[in-house]
């Protein structure tokens, strides 16, 4: 995965969580407009005031006191349970990023992708003046398997060709790594991409019900406290995604984040690889390391 990549995908969540925001926006916006223009159309009637403090769970007393009637805080499960059919695929995609976010931070530890022990092993050897041996450093790169180990393998199966294919076959090994260790981030950016705009669609279905049973009340019910009722439980979901999709990019930027610094890491120790690698341009050859091995008892006897 290269940087460009990296850039284009924090462009396109910056532009998803812009877009929900806005979105939000206007769900929240209209039906107060709407609320508005109907009490303004009815009228303050005694019958719809008492309608009204009976929905609400208030009592007005008779010295002008409110008294509430029913102290009852917001329960958030049962309102995903309102929520309905929609606050499914979003609690998949739930269930997607925690298993991915736990994954991927289990991948992506150091240790996992650049053993301190080849480092330290390969430090070694370049320090020897005149004493690097490729195969030495090939056998280190298979006793430790890693993703920095499979970049420096690929630099030293061609060790004694041209300078230019050297670098070439380095920075596509390091670009394969990098996609590999990138491919299940993949699904954390999916997860802060889509489930925003679930929980959009969720909340502009339930309103076009709320909207559509309102128009079938009878006459006298107070049809403002039935809409407001069916739009809250229609904005459930559009809460259930942004609680999905907040974590997953931050996470997503997190690993991102991680990966890239661990590449530079690599990028260094092939940097301090490299000017032992050149001592051997047209002096050397060898595909792999059971070839190397061969020749090296073939000389010896």
């Amino acid at each position: 995965m290269s940087r460009e990549s990296f850039k284009l995908n924090r462009v396109k969540r910056v532009a998803t969580a812009v877009l929900a925001i806005v979105l939000m926006t206007m769900a929240w916006s209209i039906p107060a407009h709407v609320l508005r223009a109907q009490e303004n159309s009815a009228g303050p009637t005694a019958g719809s005031d008492a309608t009204s403090d009976q929905a609400v769970g208030v009592e007005v007393t008779e010295d002008g006191v409110v008294d509430n009637l029913e102290a009852e805080g917001i329960n958030i499960f049962s309102l995903i349970v309102q929520g309905g059919a929609f606050t499914i695929p979003i609690g998949l995609m739930s269930l997607v990023t925690v298993t991915f976010v736990i994954e991927r931070s289990m991948a992506l530890r150091r240790d996992r992708v650049i053993p301190g022990m080849l480092v330290a092993e390969l430090g070694l050897l370049a320090e020897e003046q005149g004493q690097f041996d490729p195969r030495a450093a090939y056998r280190l790169c298979q006793r430790y398997p890693s993703a920095a180990a499979s970049v420096i393998r690929a630099m030293l199966v061609k060790v004694g060709r041209p300078q230019a294919e050297v670098d070439r076959s380095t920075t596509e090994a390091s670009e394969r790594e990098a996609d590999r260790l990138y491919s299940n981030v993949r699904w954390l950016n999916l997860a802060a991409a889509v489930t925003p705009l679930m929980g959009l669609l969720g909340t502009v279905w339930g309103m076009i019900q709320a909207f559509h049973d309102t128009t079938g009340l009878p006459q006298g019910v107070n049809k403002a406290d039935f809409l407001a009722e069916g739009i809250y439980v229609a904005l459930v979901t559009t809460l259930c995604g942004l609680l999905v999709a907040i974590p997953a990019a931050v996470f997503s930027h997190y690993l991102e984040g991680k990966l890239q610094r661990l590449f530079h890491e690599v990028d260094e120790l092939l940097f301090s690889l490299m000017p032992q690698i050149e001592r051997f341009e047209g002096r050397m050859r060898f595909t792999n390391v059971d070839e190397a091995e061969a020749s090296e008892e073939s000389a010896e006897s």
